[in-house]
């Protein structure tokens, strides 16, 4: 991925010399490539990326989710328990 970013990178700012817009565009590209682009090429490397969605690492991290996702539930149902019977009947 990033040989194909410093490739057209490249092409872009060759591009710059005889219209000086393509010049903006290869930053542009950088930008995008340093924000973005490193996140996904680390992940196609075999490290799994840190996001909320992701599976858990360990047991042990999975039931303190569980277990704190409960008690908010928990906690949600005794403060508002119209809000709550409103959302068990639409299920």
């Amino acid at each position: 991925m990033g040989t194909i970013v410093m490739a057209a990178t490249a092409v872009l700012v060759v591009l710059g010399f005889s219209d000086p817009v393509w010049w903006l565009a290869a930053v542009a590209l950088l930008y995008l490539y340093v924000r973005y682009g490193r996140d996904a090429s680390s992940a196609s490397s075999g490290t799994p990326p840190a996001s909320a969605g992701s599976p858990p690492a360990t047991y042990q991290a999975y039931k303190a989710r569980r277990d704190q996702q409960a008690k908010w539930e928990r906690r949600y149902r005794r403060e508002r328990p119209f809000e709550a019977r409103r959302q068990e009947s639409t299920k």
